[in-house]
């Protein structure tokens, strides 16, 4: 709970305890009135269309003594229980070195202690720093000398050193251009003598520039230090022209791992009043509705490089001149975010080839299983013909004997026997066990059976089957291999 009061806070507290009763509370205090009745020092309640405000037993005592009396009853509970505390900590350095080397993670938390335990603490810390109680290679770290939670952790120096990043490789800019950079020497031609903005980004083939004039040997030699080193790392370098909103947008890029990444060299802006000019005065005056400017940009000298804006990368990778530092010392940042960027995008593609490659072989094979059922399918069906087509051959053959048993041994007629011939004729024709059994031929592996088998679409991926059903997928030999 928050105990300290601001001074507005201590204001309204003083108003609504002055008040001879419930103090109507403004709109624009509610939000301090709701902070004093937080820290239980003012009751609120609605009253009509407003909020009123009465202050509590506790805000009194805070008015009368500054301290609110819940921190002033918890400080009382943590001195009564120093003494138990205190006899709790280590009795010197060493038992305090043995107790960081079993605790876990090497590392003591003692919650806000109370004087006496904090001394006995700092005795013991100090008492293991100048005793050589310390492992070598070692060192104990405190956290808390004066306030708040005590930290003590047991640091292996060597491990330490050995988490810690590998330092960032400067980049060394050059005072003066004697063999500038290729892309370097076109646009240092490209400026010319001209002694305006320099604004190099809608040419192509040249650096994108937009500085002031005193400011672009500085960019050039920046970019200079920035391409070279760029290519001593095995990274490629060269210049785009891509198509945004149906114009022409040409970057400088750097291309890592073949993900390119557009560059473009700016100088920082301020904003400053408009001065209005003579013409903008008349044609304000000759039209009231005229809208003049409240601001202009001018160029502050602070140099920046990073992504263009409205480009895929616009928010990844900047820097720029600041109070403490240069652009010259944040080139090698620059590359290391570059390297970054390209190592994320190659995984994340590796991920995709990796999912897209699961689902590729998880589609074949649903389409290897589905067409497995649809051929069991097709065999159980033929099967199930063949035994109906023998249990009829059966019947109707037993039916002619019973025909020719009625008549007891006497001619049968003509007719009836020419019937009976051409019935038994039929149930032989009928009778599958009067030919050698084989396998059906399987059925053509048509894209809309295997769909209602498979519940996939059947044209996410290249057909595997011929028109003789036959597997063709060149990836695998046979719907057997897949997993």
């Amino acid at each position: 709970m928050k105990y300290a009061v601001s001074a507005p806070q201590a204001d309204l507290l003083r108003e609504i305890a002055a008040a001879s009763e419930a103090m109507r509370i403004p709109p624009a205090r509610s939000q301090t009135a709701w902070a004093l009745e937080q820290r239980g020092l003012v009751k609120r309640t609605w009253r009509g269309s407003g909020q009123v405000a009465v202050v509590t037993a506790d805000g009194r005592y805070f008015l009368k003594h500054g301290r609110h009396p819940r921190q002033v009853r918890a400080e009382k509970e943590r001195l009564q229980g120093d003494g138990a505390q205190a006899a709790l900590a280590p009795a010197g350095g060493a038992e305090l070195v043995s107790r960081l080397k079993s605790a876990s993670g090497r590392k003591i938390t003692v919650p806000d202690p109370a004087p006496k335990t904090r001394g006995r603490w700092r005795a013991a810390y100090y008492d293991a720093l100048h005793h050589g109680h310390v492992p070598d290679g070692h060192k104990v770290r405190w956290n808390g000398r004066q306030r708040g939670d005590c930290v003590f952790t047991l640091v292996d120096e060597e491990a330490e050193k050995a988490a810690q990043p590998p330092p960032v490789p400067t980049v060394d800019v050059p005072e003066v251009l004697d063999r500038p950079h290729p892309l370097v020497r076109a646009t240092r031609k490209a400026l010319g003598r001209s002694q305006g903005p320099v604004d190099t980004r809608g040419r192509a083939e040249i650096i994108p520039l937009h500085v002031s004039r005193p400011l672009a040997d500085r960019a050039l030699r920046v970019a200079h230090a920035l391409l070279t080193e760029a290519e001593s790392r095995g990274h490629a370098v060269e210049t785009q022209t891509d198509l945004q909103d149906g114009e022409a947008l040409h970057t400088l890029a750097i291309t890592i791992r073949g993900h390119a990444f557009p560059l473009v060299l700016t100088e920082r802006t301020t904003k400053v009043p408009h001065e209005p000019t003579p013409q903008e005065l008349r044609q304000q005056e000759r039209n009231p509705w005229t809208r003049v400017p409240k601001y202009d940009e001018e160029f502050n000298g602070r140099l920046a490089i990073g992504a263009p804006a409205k480009s895929w990368y616009q928010h990844s990778y900047s820097y720029s001149d600041g109070a403490r530092w240069t652009l010259e010392s944040r080139l090698g940042l620059l590359l290391q975010d570059l390297e970054r960027l390209a190592a994320e995008a190659e995984r994340r593609e590796q991920e995709q080839e990796r999912a897209e490659a699961e689902r590729r072989r998880r589609w074949y094979a649903a389409l290897a299983q589905a067409r497995e059922q649809q051929i069991e399918q097709h065999r159980s069906k033929t099967l199930i013909e063949q035994v109906e087509s023998w249990r009829q051959a059966a019947e109707i053959r037993a039916f002619c004997r019973a025909a020719r048993a009625r008549a007891d041994g006497t001619p049968v007629p003509a007719e009836e026997a020419e019937w009976l011939e051409w019935a038994e004729a039929y149930a032989t024709q009928l009778d599958p066990l009067q030919h050698q059994l084989k396998t059906p031929p399987d059925p053509p592996a048509k894209r809309e059976v295997l769909r209602e088998l498979s519940k996939v679409d059947t044209y996410a991926y290249p057909w595997p089957f011929d028109a003789d059903g036959r597997w063709t997928l060149p990836e695998v030999e046979s719907a057997d291999e897949l997993p």
